[in-house]
């Protein structure tokens, strides 16, 4: 058996590959990709003795190892070891001997529909564990259940004298039974026809202990193998030139001499196909040339004569922002959504003398991920086997489906760890493409996209300008809010209903709706040529940054401390209905607040030559605060601390949440500090990093403590937890430290003008 939590892949013979399939009853033979192939990578996890199936996820061999699979890919969200946890736990496993390895895409044939294998299979949306949290304790549970069965006939005692400790059921005599020694029977004992009762939460034992990435040590070491690492033999390496306009086309192309590049096969030309929503097919006219290699393939293309055709749409980011200004402005422009209407606005505010407004405005982002788009895949007429990045196989697998008429079973792909989505790969054009490829020139292919690409044919996150404007009474209590954005939603062309495109905008029971009894929110859409998808975060980020700078605005409006003005704002702890059955705890709201408060020393905030701001924010059942410190040496920012705290419900893995909320408050600060998309003539300025610079590890703080509130409910999701609070809060720091009130993103470009 491998190394304990070891997930690379090794060579294997056909020889001994066709041992394995032939001599594994019941064996996870998921994460082999190419079973035609002599050099098929598998999984090292596989390698050992015979593995007996318990269940959809559990795979136990003769020497007690552990092998779990995971279904939803991890994409640096630390799934595979917190699913992998929830299903040890009520296995009762012994942690040193469990091996993880990804699913891949789970489906069977239904009469020629498909059926989902694993249920939820997606990653980045925060809703992994909440979705896990139920399925997957029983799925261990179950593979408990079978072991304790074999081991009740094998001593013929009944199964409830009997009890699972770390990796063995033990009897009533003390005598202990290693899961390996039971795992043949147990595979043969057919499931109960009820779920099996699942643990009570004071038996956890893996549960709510922190453990570090199983894939940690890989990482680090550069032994982890992402899609981009992988190869097939015979495959042909694809590049492609895209058209800056996703509605251009091609002008003039000579291929002479890209194709004497020796090792370029062939230059194929790829269209978006019509009527196709956005994120299914091709994104914008292309040209790939395909070689033997990588330098061939980027050789033949720099030689391309190729000219692209401008489509009929033409903008610049500066018109599009003068736009959303303009729509925002005007009192008598009608809202594409009335996203909330609580109370009366109007006519509170006009017997209200004491009235704040400001205007925020945020910059067009692109996902910009470690790992550039990529797609492995063969395709021929009994089946198509891809290797892809994905956050949602399921949606890619009918991207493949659509376009081979494969039935469901036929279709293999199979997620390695991703090199981080964000929302960029939930969108699948560039599995498209690689299809499309692949029936071209009927061999397999590696799809490569260059980073310049993936910057400048992504599906952005929209600029926005957000106004707002409040009224307080006479007890500091603000009475009315009024917030109205306009932005172009990321919804559009997906085939998604007009009257529902303002859900990727705004969130109708975002703060602080539920605690201003007079509340509005409205959202004006704007069109836009450059196309817009899911990111990550959204619509949380955009909006958190707007609606908690302002309220720290309103604090200085009221001369007093900003943690009061929240404090006031939020009241006495009480459970406040929302609508679609979601509710605002406003204890734990409060609660992270004064946390994060008293960890930073909040009761300085006038008395220190630093700067401190703080921001909260809660979603879907989960709540998260930030207090950050600045200082200022002439005209360069430094963070000093940041603190951050967060109330998630049941904790899985406090280690793996405290990685994910640093993580996701770095990349919200990263965000924040610099980036920023500009386009003229609908073509992006930015085609690398140092036209799109991530923050550097100096202009970041060393450290990002993370306190965590323990809880007993059922866990909420946290893979973005960090990021909506951490950019406003760092910006309210930045006004005490320089007196300059950012409403401009990004940051430094925007401090430095105003100093």
């Amino acid at each position: 058996m491998s190394h304990p939590h070891d997930t690379t892949t090794m060579a294997l013979s056909r020889r001994r590959f066709l041992k394995v399939l032939a001599g594994t009853a019941g064996a996870l033979i998921v994460g082999i990709p190419f079973a035609d192939a002599a050099d098929a990578p598998v999984p090292a996890a596989l390698l050992g003795d015979t593995l007996y199936g318990l269940g959809a996820y559990v795979r136990i061999d003769a020497d007690g190892n552990v092998l779990i699979g995971i279904r939803d890919p991890d994409t640096g969200t630390g799934t595979s070891t917190s699913l992998a946890r929830i299903i040890a736990d009520e296995l009762d496993a012994d942690w040193t001997l469990v091996s993880v390895v990804s699913l891949g895409l789970g489906v069977e044939d239904d009469n020629g529909k498909p059926r989902w294998t694993y249920g939820h299979q997606t990653s980045g949306l925060g809703d992994s564990v909440p979705a896990a949290w139920a399925d997957l304790r029983e799925a261990g549970a179950l593979a408990r259940w079978l072991l304790m069965q074999a081991a009740a006939r094998r001593l013929g005692v009944p199964a409830d004298r009997l009890r699972c400790e770390e990796g063995s059921v033990i009897a009533p005599d003390g005598r202990r039974f290693g899961y390996g020694s039971l795992a043949e029977a147990a595979a043969k004992i057919a499931p109960p026809a009820n779920p099996v009762p699942t643990k009570a939460p004071e038996h956890y034992t893996l549960i709510g202990q922190p453990a570090g990435d199983i894939d940690a040590r890989a990482i680090v070491t550069g032994q982890t193998a992402y899609a981009l690492d992988t190869y097939m033999a015979e495959a042909l390496v694809a590049v492609l030139s895209h058209c800056p306009w996703s509605d251009g086309s091609v002008d003039s192309l000579d291929t002479t001499e890209t194709l004497a590049v020796k090792g370029v096969v062939k230059v194929v030309q790829l269209k978006p196909e019509a009527g196709i929503p956005l994120g299914q097919t091709v994104r914008s006219p292309a040209v790939a040339v395909l070689a033997e290699n990588t330098w061939a393939a980027l050789q033949g293309r720099a030689k391309l004569k190729l000219q692209w055709k401008a489509g009929a749409q033409s903008e610049s980011s500066a018109w599009f922002e003068q736009q959303a200004a303009d729509v925002v402005n005007d009192k008598d422009a009608q809202p594409a959504a009335r996203v909330r209407n609580d109370g009366d606005v109007d006519a509170v505010a006009k017997k209200s003398k004491n009235r704040l407004e400001a205007t925020y405005v945020q910059p067009w982002l692109a996902h910009a991920t470690p790992e550039p788009m990529n797609c492995l895949a063969k395709i021929d007429k009994d089946g198509a086997t891809l290797v892809v990045p994905t956050q949602a196989p399921q949606q890619a697998w009918k991207v493949v489906q659509r376009l081979t008429g494969l039935a469901p079973a036929q279709i293999q792909i199979s997620v390695p760890r991703v090199g981080g989505g964000y929302g960029r790969r939930l969108d699948h054009d560039f599995v498209a493409e690689a299809v499309m490829l692949a029936k071209a020139v009927e061999k397999p292919v590696k799809l490569m996209w260059t980073r310049d690409e993936d910057l400048t044919q992504d599906f952005y996150r929209s600029g926005s300008v957000h106004k707002f404007s409040a009224t307080l009474d006479g007890k500091r209590q603000i009475v009315t809010w009024n917030q109205r954005m306009a932005s172009a939603s990321a919804l559009a062309q997906r085939g998604l209903g007009d009257n529902r495109l303002w859900t990727s905008e705004v969130d109708a029971h975002q703060l602080p709706a539920g605690l201003v009894p007079n509340l509005r929110s409205d959202w004006y859409s704007l069109p836009s040529a450059m196309l817009r998808g899911p990111s990550r975060g959204m619509p949380h980020v955009s909006n958190a940054f707007a609606v908690e700078s302002f309220i720290d605005e309103i604090a200085h409006s009221l001369k007093e401390d900003p943690l009061v003005t929240r404090l006031r704002l939020i009241g006495e702890p009480r459970m406040i209905p929302l609508g679609d059955g979601r509710t605002l705890d406003t204890g734990r709201l409060a609660n992270v607040l004064k946390l994060v408060a008293d960890r930073i020393e909040w009761k300085n905030w006038l008395r220190t030559v630093n700067g401190l701001g703080m921001a909260c924010w809660h979603v879907n059942g989960a709540y998260v605060a930030h207090a950050i410190e600045t200082s200022l040496q002439g005209d360069k920012l430094n963070i000093e601390r940041v603190v951050c705290a967060v109330d998630v419900g049941r904790v899985i893995n406090p280690m793996g949440l405290e990685g994910q909320v640093a993580g996701a408050t770095l990349d919200a600060l990263s965000t924040a500090l610099n980036l920023s998309l500009s386009y003229k003539d609908s073509q992006i300025q930015q085609h690398n990093w140092k036209d799109y610079p991530l923050a550097s590890m100096a202009q970041l703080p060393d450290t990002t403590e993370v306190i965590i509130v323990p809880g007993d409910g059922d866990p909420a999701g946290a893979s973005f937890l960090g990021m909506p609070s951490a950019a406003p809060a760092l910006a309210n720091a930045v006004f005490r430290v320089s007196a300059v009130r950012v409403r401009r993103l990004p940051l430094l470009k925007e401090m430095l003008r105003m100093l």
